[in-house]
């Protein structure tokens, strides 16, 4: 039995290829993916490990901000001395270093990077643990002289000698660029700006008294964990962490860990596409083998082989299969890795391939998935196998099984339909996010697999109308295609089953999405009435040097503020919610519309005030009145009356969770240093809209991160952002429909060898090799159009499902982008098309007389 298994594989090794293919793509996902992120990892590691000070002495900050505020955490400069008295310690330095920076060069171009990693400025100073080292110039001495890293300086061509403008929270100032350092280690991405020690406080932080922390280097001897006690005494009880090397070190990587589990989980959706899509291909490919060895495997079954061997056999196929897709798989993970490293070298994070790292877990991982997807979509086929009569060698060539009854297909459907739909209508009707969330995910899956369970019963009366018209366009061609269709259900409904669901995927992420910008429209609509929005192009802060600016330029009437604040809330139901509260100027009203359950925005911006979201206070039993206590970063307390409750369509127009709003004065008395994130601008009286925005141009001109937008602009603004989510999953269809495409070219490649004989019969009675690809890639167009078909349906109910979940966060717009559906419609067909060429090329170059002998 293992040398027939052997050979059957060999023999069959051109059918189960495009198999294979998709083992290959899931397991390249998954390997690169690990890969990547372990390389990048490992590589942080090392550099966080060997540039971390003995101890850190930071600010306490348990209020991390979800939108960033512009403030930076300080200490008292002066704790530097009372460290450095410690028995044990051999130096503190008292640190400066701040993001919260645009360094710009005379062209009032952005020497900042591009792909989201941080401009940092900092104090000149160096160890033996420095990142850096300086390697041309000087290093800076005084006021207005500062030194870049290099890897900056070559992107954006400064050299020494040029003069670059430095916009801090304290105001901006120049700098002549007097030396370069370069990395000794690996470049996260980030642009360094380096400053004279004695100035880079009063520049960056505002007062000579402040620092960022507080930088230990232990005494001879002494080991971190044994001074770390004495330092924390010494500081007593105040809001600092202090943290050894490699805590710090752990802090820094599990901040980095945030964004590579962005690209680690992108990464595994994709495995996971690939690896559901493929696992329709994979069934589908044994079952027509399966059914084309029927005399092979009763004649097996007749010389004696019993029901577990031949099941066993099949299995052992698979596995083999596995085997070879896993290993293909695990070497193109590691091209797949090897491209996402030179990649984030093109952005400036500069990783080397010749240090990745492969660890033990990825060609485990590689290998599981690999061979237990195969092992596991063959299980079906191979029960089938085991069950094949030994009479079965003496029956004719007829494939087996076409006309099973479809009856338990058709309960099992019906009854997971029937539970996923009422998940959907609980989705559709609840008032919770988190429950409407649990239902949809569950109405999704199991409508998902009541559709590919009862996709075969479909196939007669879809295929019937989709294929109406074939007749009467191309004559008895077009007939035998559509009765070729229809011939064997179920492998048409596995063939469309995996189009299906990439098309079912996009079309609910796209309906999604376009109700998410219809309904951002419609809010802005209801809710700016802004002449313009001023806000960085990052959407971080700037400095209250870019507010003045605004203020002082002819033609502008109303300005409003808007900041931001970490903060912690507790509720008279005895919960503490963490959320970031938004900060105004109380003129608020004459640049946005808001509507209050009760009160209104002088008493929800007023002094000692708080306003709140009316659901977030109805469910956490808030009323006007109300005192909560807020807690603020840096162990600021206060207690605040509730004085109006919003009723806005989404809490997160005026503020975030929980709807949360002071007066501007509140946020910048308890997180001073803060900076403003937006500014709403009216035109003054007199002075029209499109006549200022040229001067506000023109008072933006130094600062080319910060821009003034109009209504349209802004909604451009939301809609790009929602793009980067659409492109992900167009990413995701693309990937899907290659394995499809992959799908329905196996399918159609066997159908050719199973119906050898019947068209070598065509061929002798005068049917042309033309007329033969016309009815193969007419079949392959209606399979597909099939697909397409389930795939629309299937999406359409999601995407409004999930819009009524995005509903009850305020987003209540629905929007069926037709657009998509029409060419997801129109693309299908030529995935048919395409994916029948091959095949149908193999079938119209068959001789005659060898296909009528065929057995």
């Amino acid at each position: 039995m293992l040398k027939a298994t052997l050979r059957s594989f060999l023999a069959h090794k051109g059918r189960l290829l495009l198999s294979a293919l998709a083992v290959v793509l899931s397991v390249a996902f998954v390997a690169g993916s690990l890969i990547f992120s372990d390389t990048v990892t490992r590589t942080f590691d090392r550099l966080f490990a060997s540039t971390s000070a003995d101890l850190t002495v930071e600010p306490r900050d348990d209020l991390k901000a979800s939108v960033p505020t512009g403030a930076v955490q300080t200490v008292p400069a002066a704790l530097a001395g009372r460290v450095a008295a410690v028995d044990g310690v051999a130096s503190a330095h008292a640190d400066v270093s701040v993001e919260n920076i645009t360094v710009v060069d005379g062209g009032n171009e952005s020497v900042g990077p591009t792909s989201g990693a941080p401009t940092v400025a900092t104090d000149w100073y160096l160890t033996d643990r420095s990142p850096v080292e300086l390697t041309s110039g000087r290093v800076p001495r005084g006021d207005g002289e500062a030194v870049l890293d290099a890897d900056t300086a070559g992107r954006k061509g400064v050299r020494t000698g040029d003069t670059l403008t430095v916009m801090a929270q304290p105001g901006s100032f120049r700098v002549e660029v007097v030396g370069i350092a370069t990395f000794k280690t690996t470049n996260p991405g980030a642009a360094l700006v380096f400053l004279a020690p004695e100035v880079a406080a009063t520049r960056l932080l505002g007062s000579a008294d402040l620092a960022t922390g507080i930088s230990v280097q232990a005494a001879a001897g002494v080991a971190d964990a044994e001074l770390k006690p004495r330092v924390a005494a010494a500081l007593g009880a105040g809001p600092y962490d202090v943290r050894t090397a490699d805590e710090q070190a752990k802090s820094a990587a599990a901040e980095l860990g945030g964004f590579l589990d962005v690209v680690k989980y992108v990464m595994l959706g994709f495995a996971g596409v690939a690896v559901l899509v493929g696992v329709f291909l994979i069934v589908n490919t044994f079952s027509m083998l399966i059914a084309q060895r029927t005399r092979e495997l009763g004649l097996l079954r007749a010389l004696g082989a019993d029901r577990r061997q031949v099941r066993r056999s099949v299995l052992t196929e698979a596995v083999l299969l596995g085997l070879v897709g896993s290993t293909l798989g695990l070497a193109a993970g590691i091209g797949l890795a090897a491209g996402l490293i030179r990649l984030m070298s093109a952005f400036g994070m500069n990783l080397s391939t010749a240090e990745m790292v492969v660890g033990w877990a990825t060609p485990l991982s590689a290998y599981a998935v690999g061979v237990g997807v195969t092992f596991a979509a063959a299980c079906l086929p191979a029960r089938r196998a085991a069950a094949v009569s030994p009479m079965a060698a003496l029956a004719d060539g007829d494939v087996a099984g076409v006309d099973r009854p479809l009856k338990a297909r058709a309960v099992v459907g019906a009854v997971v339909g029937v539970l996923g739909a009422a998940a959907l209508v609980g989705c559709a009707t609840a008032s919770r996010t988190a429950s409407a969330a649990s239902l949809l995910g569950l109405g999704v899956v199991l409508t998902l697999i009541a559709t590919v369970v009862a996709g075969p019963l479909l196939v007669r009366p879809v295929i019937r109308v989709l294929g109406a018209a074939f007749p009467a366009l191309f004559g008895s061609i077009g007939r035998m295609s559509r009765r070729n269709a229809l011939r064997n259900p179920r492998r048409t409904g596995a063939t469309a089953a995996a189009l299906m669901v990439g098309l079912a995927l996009v079309v609910g992420m796209s309906v999604a999405s376009a109700s998410m910008s219809k309904s951002f429209d419609r809010q802005i609509d209801e809710t700016l009435g802004a002449d313009f929005v001023i806000q960085n192009t990052n959407l971080t802060p700037f400095s209250r040097e870019v507010t003045d600016r605004v203020r002082g330029t002819e033609g502008v009437g109303v300005v409003v503020r808007q900041r931001f604040a970490p903060v912690a809330v507790r509720l008279p139901d005895g919960e503490r919610v963490r959320t970031t509260a938004a900060g105004y100027d109380r003129r608020v009203d004459e640049v946005a519309r808001v509507t209050y359950a009760r009160g209104n925005t002088a008493a929800a911006l007023a002094d000692g005030a708080i306003g709140m979201d009316v659901d977030f206070a109805e469910d956490h039993g808030v009323r006007v009145g109300s005192v909560v206590p807020v807690e603020f970063p840096g162990g600021r307390t206060a207690s605040f009356r509730v004085g109006a409750l919003t009723d806005q369509d989404s809490a997160e127009g005026f503020g975030m969770e929980g709807g949360l709003v002071f007066g501007i004065g509140t946020v910048e008395a308890y997180v001073p240093g803060g900076q403003d994130s937006v500014l709403y601008v009216n035109a003054a009286a007199g002075t029209d809209a499109d006549e200022l925005r040229p001067r506000l141009e023109r008072t933006l001109d130094p600062y080319p991160q910060v821009r003034a937008r109009d209504q349209a602009d802004y909604k451009e603004l939301v809609h790009d952002q929602i793009a980067v989510l659409l492109h992900l999953v167009y990413a995701l269809l693309g990937l899907a429909i290659v394995i499809a495409v992959l799908g329905v070219v196996n399918t159609l490649a066997l159908s050719v060898v199973e119906r050898t004989r019947e068209i070598g019969l065509l061929r002798a009675i005068g049917l042309s090799r033309r007329q033969l690809r016309r009815m193969i890639r007419l079949e392959s167009v209606v399979i597909a159009v099939f697909g397409a078909v389930l795939g629309l349906v299937l999406g359409l109910v999601w995407g409004v499902c999930t819009q009524r979940l995005l509903a009850l966060q305020g987003m209540k717009a629905l929007a069926i982008p037709w657009g998509t559906i029409v060419a997801v419609v129109v693309g299908s067909a030529v995935v048919g098309v395409v994916a029948a060429l091959l095949p149908a090329l193999r079938a119209s170059r068959m001789n005659v007389l060898s296909a009528i002998a065929h057995d």
